[in-house]
């Protein structure tokens, strides 16, 4: 049915949700904000772009009072890493202040520390987040030069505002073994060390032995139910890390190590305590208890250190304030979309949506159960085949994206095979057409000026988004992002990457557009539900997923499939990710009745967040 304005109404399917559900009301917030007009939209996201980036830069700076700054260095090799400088109003070349340097874990960067880096400048510290070689914007391979650790400790001692050698080093994960190495080839240019969730070992670089006297003065902050266990301490769950011979060793001890107790002495440089937090592995830098404990140590361990308690945080507002600006660029995504095909060029590229041809009933909740489970059963051996059989190199140089890109063509595969099954085993009276599935007129052609211009309006809306990401940046020295997600600017040598990977994220939205829109699309009469129903449908999987895994981590201390603590890690940014999918596609076929602008958009902004957000192992061409 046509309503007055030629677009197709959209009836309930049998055994579905109708208006009166719980998915109607969840609705409802989509319903208000796009019956407003996509011009008022794209307002609201650009302020509130402006209002996040405001409370991300006061709680960042602690309301002017720190000065953040972008800073470049050498590492050994002469490779460039990248940093944000924290300075104090206080610290100046006549009184210089004690200096901290944070270096973030595995895939992540410099915003990771935030909290650790606010905090110790807050109390006098100048702090510098370091990039580690081969992420953020530092220069490729990662692993290389110890990490960046070395040079990071370097840079800071060479500045005229540090006392030289009143530094503490802050590590995470991968960047504990970092600060390790540092501390090795730099043994008089510290005086402590935050383990946070990591440990003396370090694979990449073995052997650097952890003594009773080496490093100097570490406070070992571990997760209870870190994923990691296995692998930092060699113990099956974080609750035995006080059973582990390696941490006796480190420690000097010949009994399990006693939670909050000091070991040796913290005046000769061989204090050691142990303490451990009721979270994860990647949930340790958000934890206000982890920073506490990490102020609390730098306290007692450099000279200088304010006095401020250290449970008097406020860190948690520059969160507060990245999250904010996260959720405007995804209204900024959809107001911008909207207002251009407002304009005469672009018009066109709005069709009335096709009759749906799409399951109904019981096939349609067994199709949709699995999709939902598609994903989630092939998470793991997909990605890590690509992995161990696309080798890092000039070309796909990014392991953990190299990964999910021969999940996703594999997916691509599967679920293409499905839906060609389906198809051909459906009356010729039932079955859709490529006009139904969003592709072709309705009397069966491709309309190439169409496409054309839906690659352009899914370009522009591209560039649009990330010019206000690239502003974000720029005016506040931050990323948009909430946790381990975020949406970084895309420098040009994280650009040349996305182009090697446009080609597999194609297929798979593709392939994804046409079965969730011709086989399995939701008969929702509003576009707010339309939006909620896709999205919940292509989420709803992973958020399972990761409930079952972690329900097992903390009923029995261990992940349920413990041989990958990794790819479960990356596994939480699925879900971001794909409500990003399951909203942008919704929106742009309800738009345009049409696949084409959709998958344009998501091809190319799916691929920029994950290339940028991760970490380069080969070096680009």
């Amino acid at each position: 049915m046509t309503d007055a304005s030629g677009s197709t109404e959209i009836a309930v399917p049998t055994g579905g949700a109708d208006e009166g559900s719980v998915l109607s009301a969840a609705a409802r917030w989509f319903r208000s904000m796009f019956r407003t007009g996509s011009r008022k939209v794209l307002i609201v996201g650009l302020l509130t772009i402006l209002i996040g980036g405001l409370v991300a830069n006061t709680g960042q700076t602690a309301g002017g009072r720190i000065r953040v700054e972008p800073v470049s260095f050498l590492t050994q090799s002469g490779l460039v890493e990248t940093g944000l400088l924290y300075i104090p109003s206080t610290a100046t070349a006549k009184t210089p202040a004690c200096g901290v340097v944070t270096i973030h874990g595995y895939i992540n960067s410099v915003d990771t520390m935030d909290g650790y880096s606010i905090e110790m400048a807050r109390r006098g510290c100048v702090v510098l987040a370091a990039n580690q070689t081969g992420q953020g914007a530092s220069q490729a391979p990662a692993f290389t030069d110890e990490f960046g650790g070395p040079a990071a400790l370097a840079f800071i001692n060479s500045l005229s505002i540090v006392r030289h050698g009143d530094i503490g080093i802050i590590g995470h994960s991968m960047g504990g073994w970092a600060s390790v190495l540092a501390a090795a080839l730099n043994p008089t240019a510290y005086r402590s060390i935050v383990l946070v969730s990591s440990s003396v070992s370090t694979p990449t670089y073995e052997p650097v032995p952890g003594t009773p006297t080496f490093p100097r003065n570490v406070l070992v902050d571990e997760a209870q139910y870190s994923e990691f266990s296995q692998l930092m301490w060699n113990m099956p769950s974080g609750s035995d890390f006080p059973d582990s011979k390696r941490m006796q060793t480190f420690f000097g001890a010949s009994a399990p190590i006693v939670k909050g107790k000091i070991y040796g002495s913290i005046a000769a440089g061989t204090g050691r305590e142990l303490l451990v937090q009721g979270t994860t592995h990647p949930g340790m830098t958000i934890d206000p208890s982890s920073i506490q404990h990490t102020v609390a140590w730098m306290q007692l361990t450099l000279k200088g250190v304010g006095s401020t308690p250290p449970g008097n945080q406020i860190w948690y507002w520059d969160e507060i304030g990245t999250l904010i600006g996260l959720l405007g660029i995804g209204l900024l995504l959809f107001g911008v979309a909207g207002e251009l095909l407002r304009l005469p060029y672009f018009a066109t590229v709005a069709r009335d949506r096709p009759e749906s041809r799409s399951m109904r009933g019981i096939p349609w909740w067994v199709g949709a159960a699995i999709l939902v489970a598609l994903g989630p059963v092939t998470f793991y051996w997909l990605q890590e085949w690509g992995s161990n059989n696309l080798p890092a190199g000039p070309y796909l140089p990014e392991t953990i994206t190299t990964g999910v890109a021969a999940w996703a063509v594999g997916g691509a595969i599967i679920g293409t095979l499905l839906f060609l099954l389906w198809h051909f085993t459906t009356r010729k009276d039932k079955r859709g057409s490529l006009h139904t599935y969003g592709i072709a007129e309705p009397n069966g052609t491709v309309d190439r000026t169409l496409i054309w211009r839906s690659v352009l309006l899914g370009t522009a809306t591209v560039v649009a988004t990330y010019a206000a990401v690239f502003f974000f940046g720029w005016a506040w020295s931050s990323d948009v992002r909430f946790w381990v997600f975020n949406i970084k600017p895309v420098d040009y040598a994280h650009m040349k990457i996305v182009l090697d990977y446009l080609w597999p994220f194609l297929l798979y939205f593709v392939a994804l557009s046409v079965i969730v829109f011709g086989q399995l699309r939701p008969r929702m009469k509003s576009l707010g539900t339309f939006m909620l129903a896709v999205t919940t449908l292509l989420t709803i999987g992973y958020v399972a997923f990761l409930g079952i895994e972690y329900g097992v981590l903390f009923a029995t201390g261990q992940l349920m499939t413990s041989s990958q603590p990794l790819l479960t890690i990356v596994g939480f940014q699925f879900v971001p990710v794909f409500i990003i999918i399951g909203t942008v596609a919704s929106y742009l076929f309800w738009k345009t009745g049409r696949i084409f602008t959709g998958v344009v958009v998501l091809t190319l902004l799916v691929p920029s967040i994950l290339v940028a957000s991760t970490a380069v192992q080969g070096i680009p061409w």
